[in-house]
């Protein structure tokens, strides 16, 4: 099967998320399975000028993109190496050689995106991929199938999936944004007005022939209008695109037995993992102690990733006799209340305010607890990882984080993890205490319960046949 992979990140070019981990992995396990995948995103100024790919990239065309009343240069590069799925970019330095530390937030990212799915269109055309399906992922993509619908008829037999990794962010633009830079008449303009304005997934939506999102709870929750942020009355139209395949993880990216970044590799050796949690003690200025308990969080400091529970038993975690230590950035006020416990109760709780993808490596090898009280959470890979580290969760039943961590039983000590239903600080506490009682009661199951975390499935293998069985089940 050919399949065209549209994203706005993929690692390991550029990444500022869990979109860009699985815009790296999906495609390469696909192509592993024996599918032709060719992956597109748009060539930022940071992977033009990176000295790492300067002799791997090269253009190999030029076309013009039309954009409503815009007619712009369109430059086709591809990664010259590696095996596996193939890589294209789409270059164009007005909209894409910016100077920002983020690859999003311009005030014009609206017509950015849409030159950029478009271009991808132009992009078949050129290099002569014409492919069974295309699966966009996210609104940055979402006007691809608007585009391919309306204006290319030639591509009728394409099939288009689009994946809805968080649907907090829909592409909102104004009216009129459907005319000028998308080109669209007054007929066309209803399929991506929504709710007073231009809405770029709603479109994506309409005229996709299947719509997934990134584990199956989440495919439920987004038919509510708590987690739907507005769209569910779309999505009830359309329920009969919509399905939830669960992410995986690339296992050679994130395995503790070859990550560079860690003091010391192991494989399920848990002696190894308690010398990773002294560095990681030391390294983060808390006590070093091995047999204290260190909890982990690793999160973008965003409300939805439950920081407001958090917050309220930040006191709670420093008088239990367990340690506390959390990378992120994101949200000030997160960043300058967390910051403040860590004051408050130095060798107990440490902070770090950052994106450091060295140092959440160490924290997955050296905590022996993981920390994600969601409010909501598409799928969530942070869990997958630390599992894989050795790591026990402690999570809300939310999203992916229920599909992914079963709830430990301590009567047969079946489960992965520590889990809550309601979102409030003493049922996170209480989540907290229950493991942190396994702990220091019973070491012998804890630490069982690590090795079997370390030995769970996470790879992309299973998820991989059930997108197979979705693209067959466009044709």
């Amino acid at each position: 099967m050919k399949i065209l992979f549209a994203a706005s990140e993929a690692a390991p070019f550029v990444k500022t998320g869990g979109l860009g981990d699985v815009a790296l992995a999906l495609p390469k396990a696909l192509s592993a399975a024996g599918h032709e995948v060719k992956i597109f995103i748009p060539l930022y100024g940071r992977i033009k000028n990176d000295p790492r790919y300067k002799d791997k990239l090269g253009c190999i065309a030029e076309t013009n993109t039309r954009l409503g009343w815009r007619n712009q240069y369109t430059g086709i590069w591809k990664y010259k190496g590696g095996k596996g799925p193939e890589y294209y970019f789409i270059d164009n330095e007005y909209y894409f050689a910016r100077d920002g530390k983020s690859i999003y937030g311009d005030y014009d990212d609206g017509e950015r995106f849409a030159f950029f799915s478009r271009a991808v269109i132009e992009a078949m055309g050129v290099t002569g991929f014409v492919p069974d399906v295309i699966h966009c992922n996210d609104w940055q993509t979402a006007a691809l199938p608007v585009f391919l619908r309306r204006f290319y008829p030639q591509y009728g037999g394409v099939k288009v999936l689009f994946t809805i990794h968080n649907i907090e962010y829909q592409g909102k633009m104004p009216c009129d944004f459907a005319g000028d830079v998308m080109g669209l008449d007054g007929g066309d303009t209803g399929t991506v007005e929504y709710d007073g304005c231009v809405n770029l997934m709603k479109g994506a939506i309409v005229t996709s022939d299947a719509v997934s999102t990134v584990s199956e709870t989440y495919a439920e929750q987004i038919l509510d209008p708590f987690y739907s942020h507005g769209l569910h009355s779309i999505l009830a139209e359309n329920r009969y695109k919509l399905s939830g395949i669960v992410n995986g993880i690339d296992t050679d990216v994130f395995n503790p037995a070859t990550d560079r970044h860690l003091y010391m590799n192991y494989v399920s050796s848990l002696e190894k993992k308690r010398r990773n949690k002294v560095f990681l003690q030391e390294k983060m200025g808390l006590k070093p102690d091995e047999n204290v308990p260190l909890i982990a969080m690793v999160s973008r400091l965003v409300s939805h990733k439950g920081l407001d529970i958090v917050e309220s038993i930040l006191d709670g975690i420093a008088s239990s006799g367990a340690q506390l230590a959390l990378l992120g950035s994101g949200d000030s006020r997160f960043e300058q209340s967390f910051s403040d416990a860590a004051r408050r109760h130095p060798g107990k709780i440490a902070v770090c305010i950052n994106f450091d993808p060295e140092l959440a490596s160490q924290m997955y090898a050296g905590a022996d607890m993981f920390l994600m009280p969601s409010l909501s959470e598409h799928c969530g890979l942070s869990q997958l990882i630390a599992m894989r580290y050795g790591c026990v969760p402690i999570v809300r039943e939310t999203g992916g984080l229920k599909d992914t961590v079963p709830a430990y039983d301590p009567s047969d000590h079946s489960g992965s993890g520590f889990t809550f239903v309601d979102y409030n600080g003493g049922e996170l506490f209480y989540a907290v205490k229950r493991c942190l009682d396994l702990y220091f009661g019973d070491r012998k199951a804890f630490e069982e319960l690590q090795k079997h975390n370390i030995k769970l499935d996470f790879s992309w293998k299973k998820s991989v046949e059930k997108y197979v069985s979705l693209y067959d089940s466009l044709k």
